[in-house]
């Protein structure tokens, strides 16, 4: 079979204890994510053969990070090492209406300071069947965007398919420095990833007024800006986006909607009492991936796609570590007050 292929960064999340901030915190708990690595460790759970690329030191934390990704099924045999440091981020939980907050510590990074002639391409993306990116790759440096550029070449002279999650970052770059870089990219995407407020970010098309309480009253507009997408990048036949009404860190309600071949498939609402909201995108990627690779109709689809994302909400970590068929009974309304035993 062959292999769903994720390239990013993976980094070491360093969380204060409870709801303390990080101002207050005297120690930390020490994990491992990452959007594409998370995508892959998923993909992994659900069954899919699945690798990564990535560059990590060649120092005990690299080592950790790398056995994280082993310990889960991912495939490391293309993960480079070398370079100075791994990057982190510091993560304090909101709740209520303080909102959670993350702080970065990743410049310089050995997969920042990574260079595009590194990645040989052509070999990396052998026995590859499907090719997966987020924005956040594109942003940790220009060298990066490029190696990319470099991999979706190679992916459409070999008609490997492209998934996007464009996953804008405002702390990583502005609108005005995303868009020409992303725009370019999008050019060999088959598969788009869009929320929030990632449409005008990312690509300038406008789908969210950024009033996170009614993300779902919005959703003519997301529709709208669902089919530009298909119509401004001609290669990118399917766009999938999660609409959220947010109205408080704990409380919200999630729906999701995919657009494919020229037809809108939706999911009911879902009310969530949310956990810890991370890495929730990265599971509805991963889900969504996971229901074109096995040629699932629409609607199971885009069903599985939210399941998985909102049980990642019930989730400590980045990682959703969740199994194909607890995805499946979270899809069957009530599931999740049955004791499984």
């Amino acid at each position: 079979m062959k292999q769903v292929l994720t390239f990013g960064e993976m980094l070491m999340r360093l969380k204060t204890p409870g709801y303390s901030r990080i101002l207050q915190a005297n120690s930390f708990e020490a994990t491992f994510g990452g959007a594409e690595m998370n995508v892959a460790v998923s993909l992994a759970q659900f069954g899919d053969a699945v690798g990564c690329v990535t560059k990590l030191p060649q120092n005990p934390l690299g080592d950790a990070a790398r056995n994280t990704l082993r310990r889960y099924g991912v495939d490391t045999s293309r993960v480079l090492r070398g370079g100075p440091r791994l990057g982190i981020y510091f993560f304090e939980k909101g709740t209520d209406i303080r909102p959670t907050n993350v702080v970065y510590d990743r410049a310089g990074s050995s997969f920042a300071t990574a260079r595009r002639a590194e990645f040989d391409w052509p070999r990396l993306l052998q026995n590859v069947g499907c090719f997966y990116f987020s924005g956040i790759t594109a942003a940790v440096s220009p060298e990066l965007a490029a190696a990319l550029e470099d991999a979706l070449r190679c992916c459409r002279e070999n008609n490997i398919p492209v998934v996007c999650d464009l996953n804008y970052r405002g702390k990583m770059w502005a609108p005005q420095q995303a868009q020409p870089v992303m725009n370019r990219l999008m050019q060999y995407v088959t598969v788009c990833i869009a929320n929030d407020e990632d449409f005008e970010a990312s690509l300038g098309i406008a789908a969210f007024d950024g009033d996170m309480s009614r993300g779902i009253e919005q959703i003519a507009q997301f529709r709208s800006s669902m089919q530009e997408i298909t119509k401004r990048y001609p290669a990118c036949k399917t766009v999938a986006s999660v609409l959220r009404n947010i109205h408080s860190v704990d409380e919200s309600e999630w729906m999701g909607i995919l657009l494919q071949d020229g037809q809108f498939t939706e999911t009911a609402v879902r009310k969530i009492h949310v956990m810890e909201g991370v890495g929730a995108g990265d599971a509805f990627g991963a889900g969504l991936v996971h229901g074109l690779l096995h040629r699932k109709q629409p609607q199971e689809v885009i069903d599985f796609a939210l399941s998985a994302s909102v049980l990642k909400l019930m989730i400590g970590g980045d990682l959703n570590l969740v199994k194909e068929q607890e995805v499946a009974a979270v899809m069957q309304k009530g599931a999740g007050a049955r004791l499984s035993r």
